[in-house]
């Protein structure tokens, strides 16, 4: 061991002796990792960029578990895109099924974007092309095939990309990758009793509340601790969890500056003290570290039924953020880009999207949900009265037409039809709503990033009013305005979704056309 690596270890051992007591029984219980920093991975001089989905092993709690990976066995590297440089990215397929890789947040064609259409076949490839042209942000990549985004996302196939411009570059913001500029990927699965398998089920009870997880992984790994220079720290945060929601705070109550969103940065920095961040999004924090004093970045308990069981019925720790002597460079800007305002609704083209569950879906997934987990599972909310249902009445029932029960508009997904056609260049006005169930809906369309107008019936959070491409949407009404700059052909089309994947994946899914 070097030097200058063993001073920065014994000064991160020092700290950690002050964090809570809690704190350090639960590191010392879990053999506290260091957080894996993925690969920030960038074209070669040709422009080209190349993935393989594979098979892996990862070892939690001392088993050996099969996990699935982009060149890896978990996870995947974080891809790093200019904007206004064409690439090229070949994805290779070794896994034993079907797969697609979708660029989640890129305003990039239909034929590029990575839809459930464009299947990659094990032991095929397939490349794709094209220039990035958006502002500077924080994205991610991750599987879409159609009936199997749950399943292959909880495998552990996502990774980040970034796309860096001009604007973002010139700001004094940190931006060492994995030293200041901190990725951060957050993620629940659930193991099996034994520990030695993820246990993925796509059951009545998953496609009502969803696929959530007894254990929180970041970056892949559980409650690992990360040493950073002291001063501005920056997190990029990515909620990839199939289902659960996370509300995110400091352990010792410091503020979060928000400074982006999923399709870039604010017009300015917003203090908040909890972030809450729905399955799909991505935000950009800045944390000041100049104190020098060690702490943890919690997820508090959410409402949102099935995911206030334990571990996730108290505020659980994420990641031990422990400063050292060294000190950072970047800072926090009063002021980050210019957004443009948002334009009249008035004389805009509106569409409506109405999300529904099958009832007969609702009260059995209810059922089960309690049946397993008692009332705690809830959340606090009512159940409509589905506890109440008679345990031999399920058995009774006739069987659902599951990969169909979830609908948008009255029809669950049909891959051979398109629901509409938008024209390129044309802002519209979208209202997406989710009412008639207690279900929490974090709606993403592809091909675009748009503007929130109202969320539930509200205006947006002050974070939440930058560039987007997911829009919450619980039991209410929420409006976006969206443009796209990009064709999108019946043969690829875009896709617009509920990312409560288990969701998507029965039904509450349309795909669109953009024509010139």
């Amino acid at each position: 061991m070097q030097r200058r690596d063993f001073i920065k270890l014994s000064a991160a051992m020092g700290a950690a002796s002050a964090l809570p007591l809690w704190s350090r029984a639960l590191m010392a219980a879990e053999s506290q990792p260091a957080m894996p920093i993925p690969t920030l991975m960038t074209p070669d001089p040709r422009g080209i960029m190349n993935l393989t989905a594979q098979q892996g092993t990862t070892t939690w709690r001392g088993q050996s578990v099969s996990t699935w990976g982009y060149n890896g066995s978990l996870l995947g590297p974080a891809l790093l895109l200019d904007r206004g440089k064409p690439v090229t990215l070949t994805i290779h397929n070794t896994l034993p099924e079907a797969t697609t890789v979708h660029w989640h947040g890129l305003e990039v064609p239909g034929e590029a974007d990575g839809g459930p259409q464009a299947l990659i076949a094990p032991g095929d490839s397939r490349s794709v092309s094209f220039t990035p042209d958006q502002p500077g942000a924080t994205c991610w990549f991750h599987p879409h095939p159609h009936m199997r985004s749950g399943y292959q996302v909880a495998q552990g196939l996502a990774g980040l990309l970034v796309v860096r411009d001009d604007a973002t570059e010139k700001l004094l913001l940190p931006k060492i990758w994995g030293v200041d500029d901190i990725p951060v990927v957050l993620q629940d699965k659930r193991l099996s009793v034994d520990g030695n398998k993820i246990d993925y089920t796509l059951d009545e009870m998953s496609a009502t509340v969803g696929w959530f997880g007894n254990v929180l992984l970041t970056n892949g790994a559980i409650y690992p601790r990360q040493a950073v220079p002291r001063g501005w720290l920056r997190l990029r945060l990515l909620n990839g969890c199939n289902a659960r929601s996370l509300n995110l705070t400091a352990s010792d109550g410091r503020t979060l500056y928000v400074i982006g969103g999923d399709g870039g940065l604010l017009g300015e920095p917003v203090a908040l003290q909890t972030l809450l961040m729905m399955p799909g999004e991505r935000f950009e924090v800045l944390v000041d570290t100049h104190d020098g004093k060690p702490f943890d970045l919690h997820t508090l308990p959410v409402r949102q039924m099935g995911m206030t069981l334990a571990p996730f019925d108290q505020p659980l720790p994420v990641l031990s953020i422990i400063p050292l002597q060294v000190m950072a460079s970047g800072t926090l800007p009063d002021t980050l880009v210019e957004l443009p305002a948002l334009p009249s609704p008035a004389g805009l083209k509106s569409r409506w999207l109405q999300m529904s569950m099958d009832p007969e879906l609702e009260r059995r997934g209810m059922l089960a949900l309690m049946e397993k987990y008692g009332q705690s599972a809830m959340a606090g909310m009512s159940g409509d009265g589905h506890d109440n249902a008679a345990p031999a009445e399920k058995g009774k029932a006739a069987p659902l037409d599951l990969m169909h029960s979830n609908k948008i508009n009255g029809a669950a997904f049909d891959m051979a039809s398109p629901a509409f056609d938008v024209k390129r260049g044309e802002t519209e006005i979208w209202t997406i709503s989710g009412e008639g169930d207690e279900m929490l809906h974090p709606f993403h369309i592809h091909g675009a990033q748009f503007r929130i107008v109202s969320e539930n019936g509200k205006p947006p959070d002050a974070h939440r009013q930058g560039w987007k491409d997911s829009v919450r949407v619980e039991g209410w009404r929420s409006e976006v305005l969206v443009r796209f700059n990009h064709l999108a052909t019946k043969e690829s089309p875009y896709m617009a979704h509920c990312h409560l994947l288990e969701h998507e994946d029965t039904g509450m899914m349309l795909s669109f056309t953009v024509s010139a």
